[in-house]
């Protein structure tokens, strides 16, 4: 968005004093007209940006001039700590100094209210390690091979080109471009085995990555439950649905009405409550589970090890 490039270009002339406009354009990937045309939009705006002719030449910004933090409201500046606090939190990126001198800045005293921390218990240092490999390959655009474990329990080997890290419903994923598939994927991270960085680079200005969750995409066939949950099963029931969904009941139990993926990953769910959880609707969802319930006694009763 231009609004971003524009505020990075000051930074930029903050810090570099001089830049030329090709080198502007290389950095944002944009043609050299439209920093020509950025850079009249600040000086229209005030910002005493000048450009001098010549060997030597290039974009300046005059050295009186301070960026000025009344510009950004006290909900913007707490926002801009919190986010980053949050990417602190991997510990793969050196936020302190520049935390620090935020803080200064908008004279902010308290930024320890909140701590985040992405990694899974105990399993702190193999996350960490794994994000900062992850984050240095789509940095420096080379790809990645590695053994994935998807949810329908199939193995594979994929080489792919890393594109984007992304934080959504309590877990890491990876969206990159899989040589493979020859199209976009989203891996969740903690199912990418032995990672591995290769020595082949790729351009990553040839790939525009899709929406996460098209607007086209298809509603997956879904099944209307109502689940009555044990008393002692609540911390799960809140962990795993909207509030909205659970009704209490006068006898301590819990009642969910819901609708899910009729697939495999439904019955593996709800196997996973054990007798914590009594499906009351629909009735060919409990027969499913009596069958799978029945499966697994036999196959341990035919255990003789």
């Amino acid at each position: 968005m231009q609004i971003n490039r524009l505020f990075e270009i000051v930074y930029l002339l903050l810090n570099k004093k001089r830049v030329t406009a090709k080198e502007l354009a290389e950095h944002f990937e944009v043609s050299k007209r439209t920093i020509l045309r950025d850079i009249d939009t600040l000086s229209m705006a005030g910002i005493p940006i000048y450009t001098s002719q010549g060997k030597g030449g290039g974009i300046s910004i005059l050295d009186h001039f301070v960026l000025n933090k009344s510009a950004i409201s006290d909900e913007e500046q707490n926002q801009i700590l919190l986010a980053l606090q949050s990417l602190a939190s991997t510990q793969c990126v050196d936020t302190s100094r520049l935390l620090s001198k935020l803080s200064t800045l908008f004279h902010k005293t308290d930024t320890s209210w909140i701590e985040v921390d992405f990694s899974r218990w105990g399993n702190i240092e193999p996350d960490k390690e794994r994000f900062e490999i992850l984050k240095q390959a789509i940095l420096k655009k080379q790809a990645l091979i590695f053994t994935y474990s998807s949810s329908y329990g199939e193995i594979t080997n994929r080489t792919v080109y890393p594109l984007k890290l992304v934080f959504k419903s309590k877990a890491w994923y990876l969206q990159a471009y899989c040589l493979l598939k020859k199209d976009y994927r989203i891996f969740k991270i903690s199912r990418m085995l032995s990672v591995t960085v290769t020595a082949n680079c790729f351009a990553g200005q040839e790939f525009i990555l899709p929406p996460i969750e098209p607007e086209n995409l298809t509603s997956p066939d879904l099944v209307p439950l109502e689940l009555r949950f044990a008393p002692y099963a609540a911390y799960r029931v809140y962990d795993e649905f909207d509030l909205k969904k659970v009704a209490k009941n006068e006898d301590g139990s819990l009642t969910v009405k819901i609708a899910l993926p009729n697939d495999d990953w439904l019955y593996n769910f709800l196997l996973s409550f054990g007798t914590a959880v009594k499906v009351v609707e629909p009735a060919n969802v409990r027969d499913i589970l009596l069958a799978q319930a029945k499966e697994i006694i036999k196959f341990y009763s035919s255990d003789k090890t």
